[in-house]
C-alpha cells in the first residue's frame, strides 16, 4: 500500500510539473537547419527542436523537393520552449546573432529561397516582438545592411526526414559539420554561456 501511495505521489508531482511549464512554439528559418538546430538545442528552457519545412505551396515536401527551390518552403526549425525560462525576445537575439539576416535567400554557400531568413509567428505577440526587434536592430545599425528577414504568419510545419534530426549531434565528424557548424557553435557557446543548459 505504501508503495502505491508513493507511486501516485510521484506521478502527481510529475504531472503538476508539466502543467506548471508554460510551453510555446517558435518557428525560425536561418539557412541550413542543421546549423540552426544545433544552436537552439543548447538553450535553457528549450524542450524540443525539430528540423523541417514551412512556408511553401505543396503538402508533405521531401528534402529533395525543397532543395530545388521550387516548392516555396524554407528550411526551418520548430522550437518548443518554456516561457518561464526563456522568452521569445531571447530566442530572437540568438536567431539574429547566429545567421546573416541581411542576406536575401542565401547563407554562405547555401543559395536559394529555401535558405531565406524567416520568422513564422504563432501569435500577434510574437509578430509584434519580431517587428520591434528588427526595427531596433536596423535603427542601431547593428548590421552594415538592412535586415531582410521575412516576418510571416505560421501555417504548417512538415517535419524533415529522420536523418536530419539532431544532425550535428549525430554527425559531428561529417565534413560540413566539422568545417561549418563546429566553429560557429564554439563561438556561440562562448558568447551565450549564461543561456546554455548545464
Amino acid at each position: 500500500m505504501n508503495r502505491l501511495i508513493t507511486t501516485l505521489i510521484l506521478i502527481a508531482g510529475f504531472t503538476m510539473g508539466i502543467a506548471a511549464q508554460q510551453l510555446e512554439t517558435a518557428t525560425f528559418g536561418g539557412g541550413c537547419f542543421w546549423c540552426t538546430e544545433a544552436f537552439f538545442s543548447e538553450l535553457k528552457g528549450v524542450h524540443k527542436v525539430r528540423s523541417g519545412y514551412s512556408g511553401g505551396e505543396i503538402e508533405n515536401p521531401t528534402y529533395r523537393e525543397v532543395c530545388t527551390g521550387q516548392t516555396g518552403h524554407a528550411e526551418v526549425i520548430q522550437i518548443e520552449y518554456d516561457v518561464s525560462v526563456i522568452g521569445f525576445t531571447e530566442l530572437l537575439e540568438v536567431f539574429f546573432a547566429t545567421h546573416d539576416p541581411t542576406s536575401l535567400n542565401r547563407q554562405g554557400a547555401d543559395v536559394g529561397t529555401q535558405y531565406r531568413s524567416v520568422i513564422l509567428y504563432h501569435s500577434e505577440k510574437q509578430k509584434e516582438i519580431a517587428q520591434k526587434v528588427i526595427l531596433e536592430l536596423n535603427g542601431a545599425r547593428v548590421f552594415e545592411k538592412p535586415i531582410v528577414t521575412e516576418v510571416a504568419p505560421f501555417d504548417v510545419f512538415y517535419e524533415a526526414e529522420d536523418y536530419h534530426q539532431d544532425y550535428f549531434k549525430n554527425n559531428a565528424n561529417q565534413p560540413y559539420c566539422r568545417v561549418v557548424i563546429k566553429p560557429k557553435l564554439a563561438k556561440f557557446r562562448k558568447v551565450y554561456q549564461e543561456l546554455l543548459k548545464e
